[in-house]
């Protein structure tokens, strides 16, 4: 596997910050995160080994960013495959294997070489899920992918999700410009 493997799921999307779009046998949801040490502390507070993990794989002070996710479900199972993470400072995306061990396959993004991730992953979506999906454990949602509806799906959640990328990012060069980070 590339990237990162961790055998903690990733932290769940905040519900009443997500807004799901029925996509066929899928479901792709958008939400602004906002990602802080004592969130992820409070995420896996229930589960020593999840959050011994947690605590050993952080950077000194935690993780922390913000930035669009877009998550792509199974519109039956419910559950999250993918998760694209495009955040303002370390950008990346998740494979969410579906099975009875948690592997959760965490692969930076390159800006350098690819540009804004946000147009990059809606790309994704649009025309790599076939390959991207088995990867996750949802090969069985593959051949029944509604290319029209993930499409309309996709129309309704671009503005939403560059509409919040921008307000964040002149959030954060108004910051920056302040003397803040």
């Amino acid at each position: 596997m590339i990237g990162k493997v961790y055998s903690i799921p990733p932290q769940p999307p905040v519900a009443e910050n997500t807004r799901y779009f029925p996509a066929g046998n899928l479901a792709i949801g958008v939400e602004y995160r906002d990602l802080d040490p004592d969130g992820l502390v409070a995420t896996y507070k229930d589960d020593p080994a999840h959050l011994a993990e947690l605590l050993e794989r952080s950077p000194e002070g935690g993780f922390t960013d913000e930035g669009v996710s877009l998550h792509v479900c199974g519109a039956e199972d419910g559950h999250e495959y993918i998760r694209f993470d495009v955040f303002l400072a370390e950008p990346h995306y998740h494979y969410n294997h579906r099975g009875a061990e948690i592997v959760n396959n965490v692969i930076d993004f390159d800006v350098a070489a690819n540009g804004d991730m946000l147009p990059w992953a809606f790309g994704c979506i649009r025309s790599r899920l076939d390959s991207m999906l088995p990867t996750a454990g949802g090969g069985h949602l593959v051949e029944d992918l509604d290319r029209g509806a993930i499409a309309s799906a996709l129309e309704q959640i671009e503005p939403l999700a560059e509409k919040a990328q921008a307000v964040a990012r002149a959030r954060r060069a108004g910051t920056a410009g302040a003397g803040g980070s």
